[in-house]
């Protein structure tokens, strides 16, 4: 009987765990997602979750839920630049990915939020998106006799704020997508990429500076940096609007690459439609903003080689998930 070591995120560390080796076993079930001390998941609660996050009954006009910025078969993001909110509305930044928002110390672009619990207020109060007052959205959603009798249930209480943000909380942690043809390589499959991935991955990993920013496993150090998108930033400076710190101007947290083939458009703004596109950006050392990254720094890429580093980003795909929705 042969087995093999699956290494798992949990925190920001990595753990190494031992199962008994199965044909492409799905290392999703095997990844340990923490969870708040005052929010500790369990089936009913993400149950409940998963409902609120997809009904349009949370937003002030009944059109806009959760889902509709965040479509599952996207990775939970909309396609969009920027996303659509009530009254046709825009957004002033791309829709992120949900998944493995579990493992995020800090949440949003800005990376000032510590929990997804006080993320879920931010969509539902902000007039360009749900644009609802909790004073009077909480009141309507405990009249549905399905919300306040699952409140009663699983909390021991009445439907209030509490118990909307610990549910769409703990359904947000149970998105993991960590079954990539990349993790079964790492974890000891060597056929489940091929000579094409495989060399990205050396180029990913060892000639560019791609893993000081996108490490594995979650291929995010999930900090604030420049990126030197723009020589100027203009109206939204990220960070900078948090604290007002002028080191700040055009740090945005970085995003993760996993599913990133399904995640166009890029950059906080959705100002990139292709990776090609997100790769030149990096290969001509950024636009060279005054506080842009020094890591950053121009590179070149044969057409070879620049088609095997997508190559081996497109195995970071898992679509899993869908399946456990």
């Amino acid at each position: 009987m042969r087995f093999r070591f699956v290494y798992m995120a949990l925190g920001s560390s990595l753990c190494t765990f031992l199962m008994m080796c199965q044909p492409d076993p799905d290392l999703n079930q095997f990844v340990a997602v923490p969870s708040p001390i005052d929010n500790p998941s369990d089936s009913s609660k993400i149950a409940l979750g998963k409902k609120l996050f997809f009904d349009t009954r949370l937003s002030l006009d009944n059109t806009i839920s959760c889902a509709s910025c965040h479509h599952p078969e996207k990775a939970f993001t909309d396609g969009l630049k920027t996303s659509t909110g009530i009254n046709g509305l825009k957004t002033q930044r791309n829709a992120p990915s949900l998944l493995n928002s579990g493992f995020l110390p800090t949440v949003m672009f800005d990376a000032h939020l510590k929990t997804l619990e006080l993320q879920v207020l931010v969509p539902l109060q902000e007039p360009n998106e749900m644009g609802h007052n909790m004073k009077v959205l909480i009141p309507e959603l405990r009249a549905i006799p399905e919300y306040q009798e699952a409140a009663r249930r699983i909390f021991n209480r009445d439907f209030d704020a509490w118990v909307l943000t610990r549910s769409l909380g703990a359904f947000e942690r149970s998105l993991v997508s960590m079954n990539a043809p990349f993790d079964q390589y790492q974890n000891g499959d060597e056929s489940a990429l091929n000579a094409s991935e495989k060399a990205g991955w050396s180029i990913f990993s060892e000639k560019l500076y791609c893993t000081q920013c996108h490490s594995p496993p979650n291929f995010t150090n999930h900090e604030p940096r420049n990126n030197g998108l723009y020589p100027d930033y203009g109206e939204d400076k990220g960070r900078f609007r948090i604290h007002h710190d002028s080191s700040d101007i055009g740090s945005f947290k970085v995003p993760s690459l996993r599913n990133i083939e399904l995640t166009a458009p890029y950059m906080h703004d959705g100002s990139f439609e292709s990776l090609e596109e997100v790769i030149a950006h990096y290969a001509q050392g950024g636009a060279g903003h005054y506080l842009q990254d020094e890591v950053i720094v121009p590179f070149k890429l044969s057409e070879m080689e620049q088609r095997q580093l997508m190559d081996f980003l497109m195995s970071l795909t898992d679509l899993s998930f869908l399946e456990r929705l």
